[in-house]
Formats: C-alpha cells, structure tokens, sequence
C-alpha cells in the first residue's frame, strides 16, 4: 500500500488502498468542487495553520483527502507528551482527544443492542453497587441517560489549558486510586437531567459500565464489535487503572475518523453490514438537551447547523479538543474528516479557523440532485 494517499497528478484525490473505501474519480465534480477544496488546503498551508489533515466523503465515496505538516503532542513515555513537527499521512495515527466519547456512545449502543446492557434509563449505582456509600436522595437520580448527555448534575471543572495541569476535575480523577469513586462522590448542583454540563468524568463511569457489562475493557469491545467489522486495524486506545480512557485516549487514522462518520450517515451500516443498530443511531444523535454555543447534545454526540447559501444545514459531529472532529451532513450525504493540533489554543481565532474548515468544505458542495 502507498504511504500517502495524496495522488501525484491530484490535489487532494484519494487513492484506493483496499481498506473498504471506495474513492471518487478525478474526473467526477458531481461529488465536491476539487478547486474549491484545493484552494483552501493550499491558504492553511500558506497561512501556516496548524492542521493535519482534511478528509471528506460524499455519497459514499471518500472523494478529498489532503495532510499537512504540522506541530503535533506526541506521547511520551518520562514526560507524557512532548512537541515534534509531523509530516503526516493515511497511515499516522492522530490523537481523538474527545472524538473518543462519541466513539463510545456507538460501543455503548452495541452493548444495548446485545443486550448486555439493558437500557439507558438504568439507574447509575446499579452499575456500581460497591459505591452504595455515596448513594444519596439526589445521586439516586441519575440514570445512564444522564450520564450519556452530560446532565448528572455534579459538580465538575473540566481540565483546559486555564485551569493547569491538575487543577482540574480530570487530573484528580485521573490521579485517584479509584476515579469512579472520584466522580460519583463529588457534590451535586443540580437535579440530574436539568441542565447540560460538560464532564470528561462522565465517560470513565461509561467505561466502567461497558467493561462490568461485556466483561472486556471497553478498547477490547470496540475492537471486536466497532472497528474489525469496519476494517480498522490500526488504533490505540489509552487506559487508566485498567480503564479504557474514553474521555479521550483514542488514536485513529483520518480515514478511519470518516469511516465512523460514514456508518452513522447510513444508520449504522458499512458495506452492507449492519454494525450498530439504526435505532441507537437514531436515538443518540437526535437532540437531548440544548448544549452551549448554541449546540444541542444527544448520547456523547453533538448537534449544530451551518450555513449554505442562505439556508440553514444541520450537522452531527464528534469533536475533540485541538480540533479533531467527525461533521456529518445527512442532507448532502456529507462526512467531514479534520484533524489539527490546536490543544493548547482555546480563543476565539482558533475555534474559528476550526470551524472555518467545515464551512469551506459545504460551500465547497454541489448541491443534491
């Protein structure tokens, strides 16, 4: 197989690599304007962008592929992470950072479609009878749901470059010998489902529920019932204390990020292969719960709209911390595959160079039929 999938005589055209993708012609401009799409890789790499890579999918077919080179926090075995400067390829695994939770909803829905787990309106300490000494009126509440859209009402500081690197809710759970107990023993401060308040937490208690239901850690799971059947067969998935880390310890190839997003576009089918049920595809990503910039939220997945040519388009996305997210456009049969590096960077101008991609990208699509 080549190491790059940038053709020589193409800006951006994909090449067959015998992974399940079919890939668009050169020749088709029915599926993406090509120029438009060139013209933007070649502004963020004039531009010096921290991205890595853009990938697109349109009527099935991946028809846009484009990787940079880039700045990149690379694990490290005595410092955690340190800074290289990659050139990056279809064969370079790039960290999910939160792209990860949506990735476990779909295994959670797996678990549920088995029958292994038995809903999501279980109440939470069914799952952890060993925590029945944090049990109180309000924390009895708390169903699975709550946990999925981010509404258990605890009380939380996510971990972002403000607030250092341990004071934060994540670091300590992290840090904690047991971090279910961490999360489930900290103060509540609102009624559980009342109100949308992003928890990295949350997805820990989700990877003990998946791991207590399979009797697999939650990276062996999806391994068997998500990416074999979709024909990925590179990844790394980080654990903690025998965890899987589905808060964001995922790494995936771009193409593979597509591949996810392709699935959901069909309800939960890949080549003919029903993976997850449509029916948990159509229930966790329908909205839930209003979210924050004026997003709304379903199971670990989240909602918005951008625009085109005066008309509002809906998308569902999985985003990741830096900038890596999976954009899904059911309307025009879209996926939009991008990572970048942007971890440390929370203003105002890089989250609009983030999302500024996406909507060159459907500004970059022709019309439906």
């Amino acid at each position: 197989m080549p190491g790059y999938a940038i053709a020589p005589d193409g800006c951006g055209v994909p090449l067959e690599r015998n992974d399940g993708w079919p890939v668009g012609s050169v020749h088709d401009d029915s599926l993406v304007n090509r120029e438009a799409l060139c013209g933007m890789a070649d502004r963020l790499a004039a531009s010096e962008a921290n991205f890595h890579a853009v990938l697109v999918a349109r009527n099935g077919k991946l028809s846009f592929e484009h990787y940079f080179k880039g700045a990149d926090e690379i694990p490290d075995g005595i410092f955690g992470r340190r800074v290289e400067t990659v050139a990056f390829d279809a064969d370079t695994l790039h960290d999910m950072k939160s792209v990860s939770k949506s990735v476990a909803s779909l295994a959670v829905g797996i678990a549920i479609d088995r029958g292994l787990i038995r809903s999501v309106d279980e109440p939470i300490f069914s799952f952890f009878p060993e925590l029945s000494d944090l049990r109180s009126p309000e924390k009895d509440r708390i169903r699975l749901v709550h946990v999925l859209t981010m509404s258990m009402g605890l009380k939380w500081v996510e971990a972002t470059p403000a607030t250092g690197d341990y004071d934060n809710d994540e670091s300590r759970m992290h840090m904690a010998w047991d971090p279910c107990r961490y999360v489930l023993g900290l103060p509540v401060t609102a009624a559980a489902g009342q109100e949308f308040f992003y928890n990295t937490g949350a997805l820990m208690l989700v990877s003990a529920i998946v791991r207590k239901a399979t009797g697999r850690p939650l990276d062996e799971f999806a391994r068997e019932t998500l990416f074999e059947p979709l024909g990925i067969t590179s990844t790394s998935w980080r654990r903690y204390r025998g965890d899987t880390d589905a808060g964001g310890g995922l790494r995936l190839r771009p193409r593979d990020m597509a591949k996810i997003g392709q699935m959901v576009l069909a309800g939960g089918r890949w080549n003919d292969r029903q993976i997850v049920s449509k029916a948990w595809i159509d229930a966790s990503t329908a909205e839930k719960i209003k979210a924050t910039d004026n997003q709304s939220y379903g199971y670990l997945w989240w909602l918005g709209q951008a625009r085109l040519n005066n008309r509002k388009v809906n998308w569902i996305g999985a985003l990741g911390r830096g900038g890596q997210s999976i954009r899904i456009v059911p309307q025009l049969d879209l996926v939009v595959a991008v990572t970048a590096g942007y971890y440390q960077d929370y203003s105002p101008e890089a989250f609009r160079l983030q999302f500024g991609v996406f909507r060159d990208v459907v500004r970059a699509i022709p019309p439906p039929a």
